[in-house]
Order: structure tokens, then C-alpha cells, then sequence
């Protein structure tokens, strides 16, 4: 499969996460990385999907997670066969390609059995059995195809019959006593230059007579042979190569392995090795939600690189990213946090600026690579900025983040303060929410002195919309706090209009005396003149928690 590389924000994702991810993504493709495709690790909020809809742009593809799967590991979609296909052809096909399994498919493509060398064998092994009359699926089409046969006279070409070969060896008078002993219908008679026996055979009423050697019967065996019904063909080569090529005629489907199951590739790697080693030919087909065989999976993909890249946008600690994103090498990091405990063992582009809003540095780089901007994408753009810093009253705002929103502005002929209003207000929809979805939106998670902290966030056009809610808003806190085994859970709700928030907090006990914020109830803290969750509250936080343990 094409190599993908999937430019990602963090979990919860908000709006400027979800848009860089989209610009950027675009970006990459007009400057020639073909496989760069835009991802989001988790549902968008109310405004993000407000925002998307309202500029006709679709949401980027859902990634719940990267652990490993198989499709990540496919290479190149393996030959098939189809499964009416000659064995001969089909073993043909492996030799040429050097294949050690082939994929059986039926006329729409889809996955039907595997043709290894072990099933092989094993048929073969049955045929050539001599305490057993061998039974040989055949049709004279394929008797024909195999064999190179040239027809001389033929009935009903592409029908499957179960066929008994037998060879003219006897003499002529024993050879017609053998023939006449039992129902002829189904026989495949081999049979060389002598005409009294090929004369027998058609006269008995065999299926096929086959001459060998070249040998072409005379007019009246051929005349004989249509008046009977009896299919006529002459084989280029000597009986015994012959009657070998008759036991490969068979359609590859009648030997194939039928009880190889076949993986999709949303299946894990665990479940892959499972079905590998449970395989006689330590192969596995992959076939996608039709049934349609994309690939093969083989132990050697096991040990492979994965077809998967990464780039990181709005985002750089591990702790928020997608899980599973260690496997995959990480090409880039594009953001504007703080910088966490994030490495990796080769060197990568890291891009980390003061600014408000990743998707300021996105559309400079657009500027930069002097890259054109669709309408729609600048619009995003703009918003991914009035998002993040708040309409640009966000503590974090720069001059940059400022310079470019009026850039994008006079690109998309938008209003800032009406579109500000129109984003924000499509944010305050979170307040209608549950609570158990509310305390995850923007959801972000932290660490210090070794505790590990949950803070979400949302906008509002007033704090008033959710304080009749706050003992639920609470309660949604603690499950979290529970479920994500945090030392606090908080949810910072943003009063737009009055560029201040509220602090919703459930942590441990330990923590509570040294949380130096004005509070009307234990866990509800107002947060007067603070909208900037990185800038703001969680140094703030940090300061808290190392107190707590210092005690």
C-alpha cells in the first residue's frame, strides 16, 4: 500500500487542533507529499463542527488510535488467481513470481481459498495414490488449456465433470473388457497410434479420448466420435506427460487450502500473528470490507517498517497524542505549548513558536512557501486563530497571531469582530451538553511532580449558562478523575463577555489547601482576568501541586 502520513492534533481535540491539521495537511500535498492526510484523534466539539460545516470543508478522517494494524504493514497487493483457473497455470504463476502462496479469488475479486504448496502436495499426494481410483474436476477447456491440446471434436467445453483417467496400455481385446467393465461417461481415455483402441474408447462412450504423441485420429474415429458425443482431442506430448497434465488440469479452487481466514485491515497485529502461525504456508490474505483481497500478510511483515508517518500538530507531549503513536517514525512537530519530555531517536523539523494559535504558524508557512490559499481554507484558518486566543484577547495572543488574522481577513473578506461573536457562540452549544461529555471537551493532560493532571476547557458567551449545573459538572469530574487515575480533574469554563472563567476542580484532598484561587464552594474557583489555559491557569497549577508535595 501507498505510504500515508497522517498529520495529527491531540486528543479532545479543539478547533485549532483540528484545523491545523486540515491546513497543514494541504499544505504538505501542494508541496509534493501526496500521501499527507489530515486525522483527528477524537470527536470535535460544537464549534469546530460549526465552523467546518459553515465553510464547506469536511472534518478530517477519524483516528481513534495508531496501535498497530495490518494495513499499516501491507506492501503491494499480491497476484491472485481466479479460481477456475488451471492448477498448471496457477503453479505457473507461483514459480514466475516467486510466490510461495497465491490468493484464490472468484470473478468479482473476492477471497475464496489459498493455493500453497502444502494443499498442493497434499492433493497430489491423493491422486497418484495407487490403492485409490483418482477422481480429477476437470473440464475440457481446461484439458485443453493445460495439455495444449488441439481439439478435434468437442462437446460441451466448459462444463466441470468428475473424471476417471484411464490408459489404453492393454491389449485390444483385455482394454475393451476393462472399458465396457463399468459406466465410461466420466472417463478421460489417454490413448496413442492405434486406431482399434481409439475406436474402443469412442465406441464405449468415454467423456474424452485424448491421442498423444501428435497423433491425429482418421476421419472415421472423428466421424465415430461426433456421432457418440465423445470429445476428441490430440496432445503434443507422450502418454505419461499427459496424463500427469490431466491430474493438473483441475480448477485450482478443487485444491486450494479453503480454511486460511482471511484478516481486514483494521485488525491488530496481535490478531495477525495469531492467524500466522495458526496458517499451514505462515501467510494470511487481507481483503477489505467487500471481501475484496488487497493484500498478504507473511511473518516477514511482522518485522517490517510500517507504510505509516506521523506529523504532530498543536501538540508535542506523548501523553496527549493518539495512542499508539510511538511505533511510527514522526516526521514533524508543528506547535506552540510548552515543551514536554518529547524525543525521538533521529533528527526531526520541530517548529515551536510564541504565538496564540498553531494555525497562526500554519497559514505564515503558506506565506512563506508562497503557496496559494482557497477561500475555504483561509477562512478555517482565521478561525483555528479567533479560536485559540479568544478573539484575540487571549493573554497568549501575539502581534503575529494579530498581523495574520487581518492577513486572512482581507483574503476572505470577513468581519473579525462578527466572526469572533459567530465562533463563540457556536462554542457556548458545549454547555448543553452531559456532563460526562462536558469535562472532556479540550481535554488536555499534563504532569508534574509526578501527578498527572486533567484539565479541560470550554468557551462561553457567559458562565451563567452552566453554574445551575455545577454539582453534575462536578460529579462528571470525579468519575474522570477516577476513570483516568489523575490527581485532578479540572474543566476551565471561559466567560467570553466578561474575559474571565471559572474553575471546576476534583482532586485530592491533598491538594485543596494550597489552591489560593477566590472559591464560593470547594472545587468552584473564579478565575477573574484569566482566559489562557497554557499561560495562565497551569503554571498556576504546577505551583499548586509542587506545594502539595512539599508538605
Amino acid at each position: 500500500m501507498e505510504r500515508t502520513t497522517y498529520v495529527i492534533g491531540h486528543k479532545n481535540p479543539d478547533t485549532d487542533s483540528v484545523v491545523a491539521a486540515v491546513s497543514y495537511a494541504a499544505l504538505k500535498r501542494a508541496l509534493g507529499l501526496k500521501g499527507a492526510v489530515a486525522a483527528r484523534a477524537g470527536a470535535v466539539n460544537p464549534q469546530t463542527e460549526y465552523i467546518f460545516h459553515r465553510f464547506g470543508l469536511p472534518l478530517p478522517e477519524f483516528l481513534p488510535d495508531l496501535v498497530p494494524k495490518v494495513g499499516y504493514y501491507l506492501g503491494a497487493a499480491p497476484i491472485c488467481v481466479h479460481e477456475m483457473t488451471p492448477l498448471w497455470e496457477a503453479l505457473a504463476t507461483m514459480e514466475k513470481s516467486g510466490r510461495q502462496v497465491l490468493p484464490i479469488v472468484d470473478s468479482g475479486g473476492k477471497y475464496k481459498a489459498m493455493l500453497h504448496y502444502g494443499a498442493f502436495a497434499q492433493n497430489i499426494l491423493a491422486k497418484i495414490n495407487p490403492h485409490r481410483k483418482a477422481v480429477v474436476p476437470t473440464s475440457l477447456s481446461h484439458l485443453i488449456e493445460t495439455i495444449k491440446a488441439q481439439p478435434l471434436v468437442a462437446f460441451d467445453k466448459d462444463s466441470v465433470f468428475n473424471a476417471r483417467m484411464v490408459v489404453a496400455a492393454l491389449s485390444t481385446a483385455k482394454f475393451a473388457d476393462y472399458i465396457h467393465a463399468e459406466p465410461a461417461g466420466n472417463k478421460i481415455v489417454l490413448v496413442g497410434d492405434r486406431e482399434e483402441a481409439q475406436r474402443i474408447a469412442v465406441e464405449a462412450g468415454a467423456k474424452v479420448v485424448i491421442t498423444t504423441n501428435g497423433v491425429l485420429p482418421s476421419r472415421e474415429i472423428k466421424e465415430l466420435a461426433e456421432a457418440k458425443g465423445v470429445s476428441l482431442l490430440s496432445s503434443p506430448y507422450d502418454t505419461s506427460s499427459t496424463s500427469l497434465l490431466v491430474l493438473y488440469s483441475a480448477p485450482v479452487i478443487t485444491v486450494a487450502d479453503e480454511t486460511i481466514v482471511a484478516l481486514s485491515p483494521r485488525d491488530w497485529i496481535k490478531t495477525a500473528k495469531q492467524a500466522i502461525a495458526a496458517s499451514p504456508s505462515r501467510s494470511v490474505p487481507v481483503v477489505d470490507d467487500e471481501g475484496r483481497v488487497i493484500g498478504l500478510f507473511s511473518e516477514g511483515d511482522l518485522i517490517k517498517e510500517a507504510n505509516i508517518d506521523v506529523i504532530m500538530v498543536d501538540h508535542n507531549e506523548f501523553s496527549q497524542a493518539v495512542e499508539g503513536i510511538d511505533h511510527y517514525r514522526i516526521l514533524e512537530v508543528i506547535d506552540h505549548h510548552r515543551l514536554g519530555s518529547f524525543s525521538t531517536p533521529y533528527p526531526i523539523t520541530f517548529i515551536n513558536k510564541v504565538v496564540g494559535s498553531t494555525s497562526t504558524i500554519v497559514a505564515s508557512m503558506y506565506r512563506e512557501t508562497r503557496t496559494p490559499l482557497s477561500m475555504a481554507m483561509a477562512s478555517v484558518l482565521l478561525c483555528g486563530i479567533l479560536s485559540d486566543t479568544l478573539v484575540l484577547k487571549s493573554a497568549t495572543t501575539t502581534d503575529l497571531d494579530k498581523e495574520t488574522a487581518e492577513y486572512l481577513a482581507s483574503i476572505t473578506d470577513l468581519s473579525i469582530e462578527e466572526l469572533g461573536h459567530d465562533i463563540m457562540a457556536s462554542a457556548s452549544e458545549a454547555a448543553r451538553l452531559p456532563a460526562e461529555a462536558m469535562v472532556r471537551v479540550d481535554r488536555k493532560e499534563y504532569e508534574s511532580e509526578g501527578k498527572k493532571l486533567s484539565v479541560s476547557q470550554i468557551e462561553l458567551m457567559s458562565t451563567l449558562q452552566i453554574m445551575d449545573r455545577a454539582g453534575e459538572i462536578l460529579t462528571g469530574l470525579a468519575g474522570l478523575r477516577a476513570e483516568t487515575g489523575s490527581y485532578l480533574a479540572a474543566l476551565m469554563a471561559t466567560d467570553i463577555s466578561k474575559l474571565e472563567s471559572i474553575l471546576f476542580m476534583a482532586a485530592d484532598d491533598s491538594l485543596y489547601p494550597y489552591v489560593n484561587f477566590p472559591s464560593s464552594q470547594k472545587g468552584i474557583y473564579l478565575l477573574k482576568d484569566m482566559l489562557s489555559r497554557k499561560k495562565q491557569l497551569m503554571p498556576a497549577l504546577f505551583e499548586m501541586v509542587e506545594k502539595a508535595q512539599e508538605r
